[in-house]
């Protein structure tokens, strides 16, 4: 039985004299019992008839019935409930009649021929915005039609989303073998929804007939689409090659290096994941020309629509041993599934943290050692660095404040010494050294007072606590 009550009778005579299926009648009766919208919806429109029926006064037997065969009120009745049947609704546009069934439920579960791997599933539903339209119009004419003891309110009804979910919850969970079937709305159209929040009924129907046309043709189902949400996967990288840039470089559309750290990293992540793509961000990056050493750079990649979402301790491990024999370019460590809530640590540390260098210099004027001792001595220099000149063309131009920690120095000869440096991180190593036209002050030319360019670099540490280290 419905749970309906004597005075639904006069809202679902109205609703279905209107065009409503069936189960848009149980929507604007409120009727929020899920089992009601399970069952097949002929079923459900003959209990909304025998509900609105009056009974006769004295019944004729069951053997009279059958002697007498069918009355022509009885045939009228079949006419009557066959021709609400067939014709599409006239607020869901067959949504409800037509798209939620086992056909539908089985497109839902191509999950399966996909071969996800997943515990939970979250259905969701995108409408036309033309249903809130006509939601609204059948709603304003049911006041106009009804008592207002008895007639819709906007805010109570049970919109078609709803209802969709409840109906495809269970057919979607019984195809998937039981699996626990979390679910989820989702509808786009708030431009609308936010217009017909606002507009008053009389302003409503100078603009939209209510209730609604008859349509001629139901809704048909655009696309079932399959996705799992990201899974991040971080941890650290050195890069041991100075011809080795950390992102594809292509300039003017031409490749310039045959690979980078990034794909080095992904290929194999990928395909242990079965992902079909990723985003790559890490703590920083080094030149193309730059190594990098010690604990390694702190990376993230988020990985789109992967197929596997988790692998265990022993499968991580592996998928880093199989990363770092693919080259002897890069190494990782403590590879590990994170979460996006921890992805934040990292960029806190692009900016925040610290970062040691050593650089080899050379000189143009001869030096000795006791020329460059000065430098150890050396603390906290704040530098003025203009954007430099190399990056101008990816960077705003502006002058940004970077502080240099402490400075130590190892003399090699007369033209050439090691530089370490501690810095803030973001600060640009290169032009403190050579000045980049006096766009950086002070700079490694004037505090040695004659020209210094730098040969090699390399980055020792970068000091980001993140991602926890994985004990080997």
């Amino acid at each position: 039985m419905l749970p309906l009550k004597e005075k639904d009778k006069p809202i679902v005579q109205k609703l279905l004299s209107a065009g409503c299926c069936a189960r848009c009648v149980l929507r604007f009766c409120c009727v929020s019992v899920q089992a009601a919208y399970r069952k097949p919806p002929q079923d459900t429109l003959n209990e909304l008839q025998a509900f609105i029926s009056k009974p006769p006064e004295d019944p004729p037997s069951k053997r009279a019935k059958l002697e007498a065969g069918p009355s022509e009120e009885d045939a009228a009745a079949a006419v009557k409930l066959k021709d609400e049947e067939s014709r599409v609704c006239v607020v869901c546009l067959g949504i409800l009649q037509d798209l939620c069934g086992p056909a539908q439920a089985l497109k839902v579960c191509t999950v399966k021929a996909e071969k996800y791997e997943f515990d939970t599933l979250v259905l969701s539903v995108s409408l036309p915005a033309q249903l809130c339209v006509r939601e609204v119009s059948v709603s304003v004419w049911c006041h106009k039609q009804t008592p207002k003891s008895i007639a819709v309110d906007r805010d109570d009804l049970i919109q078609v989303k709803e209802a969709f979910k409840w109906i495809m919850q269970g057919l979607v969970a019984k195809e998937l073998g039981g699996v626990a079937v979390v679910t989820r709305s989702v509808f786009t159209r708030m431009a609308v929804v936010k217009a017909l929040e606002k507009i008053a009924d009389a302003k409503f129907l100078k603009h939209y007939p209510s209730p609604p046309a008859q349509p001629t043709s139901s809704c048909i189902p655009q696309d079932v689409q399959c996705l799992h949400m990201s899974v991040f996967v971080a941890g650290r990288y050195n890069k041991f090659c100075r011809s080795l840039p950390q992102t594809p470089w292509v300039i003017d559309g031409e490749r310039r290096m045959e690979s980078s750290v990034e794909e080095l990293i992904a290929a194999p992540v990928l395909s242990s994941f079965r992902s079909d793509g990723f985003n790559f961000s890490s703590s920083g990056r080094e030149d193309v020309d730059v190594r990098t050493l010690g604990n390694g750079r702190p990376f993230a990649m988020e990985l789109l629509n992967p197929h596997r979402s988790r692998l265990s301790r022993a499968e991580m491990k592996q998928l880093q041993e199989t990363i770092n024999k693919s080259s002897d370019k890069i190494r990782v460590r403590d590879l590990q599934i994170v979460t996006r809530e921890a992805m934040s640590r990292m960029k806190e540390g692009e900016e925040e943290k610290t970062k040691s260098y050593t650089a080899l210099i050379w000189t143009l004027k001869p030096i000795q050692r006791e020329d460059i001792t000065f430098i150890d001595d050396i603390k906290d220099l704040t530098l003025d660095q203009k954007t430099p000149l190399r990056v101008l063309h990816r960077r705003a131009l502006a002058v940004r404040q970077r502080v240099i920690h402490s400075m130590n120095t190892r003399f090699l000869d007369s033209h050439h010494f090691y530089l370490g440096l501690k810095t803030q991180a973001g600060t640009y190593i290169k032009e403190f050294v050579h000045g980049d036209f006096g766009r950086t002050k002070p700079n490694l030319c004037e505090l040695l007072r004659t020209d210094t360019d730098i040969l090699e670099l390399d980055v020792e540490s970068v000091d980001v606590d993140w991602p926890p280290s994985i004990p080997e």
